[in-house]
């Protein structure tokens, strides 16, 4: 069993930028694909990025494209999303999950093991 913690969110203006981190206990992250999701009041919980077992793969959100990247490090046990160019839409609670394959899915109910997220809020 893994336990997340997320860490890093924040109130940042339109355009500026922050690194979320999300750090693991118990077992080490290095058994899991990873993923980010976010959710906003009143709407559901979406795939944002996610990065497989051995960080080689990686996969984004349309809406994050070109402006997120997710990586990790399985020697710490942590995984990362460093968010730039950030929008008013990108606010959110951020949720990092962990995911007992090798591939990250992009789909909330394939993921075991999930962080209480951190909120990141973008001002216009």
């Amino acid at each position: 069993q893994v336990q997340l913690v997320e860490s890093g969110g924040g109130l940042v203006q339109a355009g500026g930028s922050l690194r979320l981190s999300c750090a693991a206990s118990g077992r080490t992250i290095s058994f899991y694909a990873m993923g980010w999701f976010r959710q906003a009041p009143g709407k559901e919980r979406e795939f944002v990025a996610g990065i497989s077992r051995s960080g080689g793969t990686t996969s984004y959100a349309d809406s994050v494209k070109g402006r997120f990247t997710i990586a990790r490090d399985n020697a710490k046990s942590t995984m990362y999303l460093q968010m730039n160019s950030l929008k008013p839409e990108d606010t959110a609670l951020y949720y990092c999950a962990a995911d007992n394959t090798i591939i990250a899915h992009t789909t909330p109910g394939n993921y075991d093991y999930w962080g209480q997220g951190t909120q990141v809020t973008v001002s216009s």
